[in-house]
């Protein structure tokens, strides 16, 4: 069965917007951190928003990393596209742990679900995330979207923890319900 991993770049408030994050450098650690999750990859599950974001960004660039990426089967959970032009790429039908609950039941590799707030939040409700990886940014940011909202607990079991050397953690969690 394939497992299903949210990827998240956070502050350590648990602020979830990449825009709010501290300023710091990306590093040859964070590189390898994300290369590891795509050579780990079998498929990406994107909400509407940042499957867009990313549509409007990564089929322009170039290189080993940005043509395995985007060589990656997409799954968007969305109810407002009416088409993906970002292939190769499948509109979700139904409700969403439906969905999900059949991806992984299927062949393929890991799915990584990569932002997409809601999308991450709804599955962790419904106790369908296997692995919760974060890169934690040195830094509170105050106010802003949280990827663990105060009325949704949930029983995280560490896995890794790993200090790179701008300040960013990369944190790996088995994720269950509370």
């Amino acid at each position: 069965m394939r497992k299903l991993i949210v990827t998240e770049f956070i502050s350590v408030d648990g602020i979830a917007e990449v825009e709010k994050l501290p300023k710091v450098t990306w590093n040859d650690e964070m590189q390898r951190f994300k290369e590891d999750e795509l050579a780990d990859s079998g498929a990406m599950l994107l909400g509407r928003t940042t499957y867009e974001i990313f549509a409007g960004s990564w089929p322009s660039e170039t290189g080993d990393f940005a043509d395995r990426f985007n060589a990656l089967p997409k799954y968007v959970a969305s109810t407002s596209l009416k088409a993906l032009d970002w292939k190769p790429a499948e509109l979700l039908q139904g409700s969403l742990p439906e969905a999900v609950r059949a991806l992984k039941q299927g062949s393929g590799g890991n799915i990584y679900v990569h932002g997409s707030l809601s999308v991450a939040q709804e599955l962790l409700r419904h106790g369908l995330v296997d692995r919760v990886r974060l890169l934690s940014y040195p830094g509170s940011v105050g106010e802003g979207k949280k990827l663990f909202p105060s009325d949704m607990p949930v029983a995280l079991e560490p896995v890794s923890a790993l200090t790179f050397g701008n300040g960013v953690v990369a944190l790996e969690y088995t994720a269950g319900k509370v």
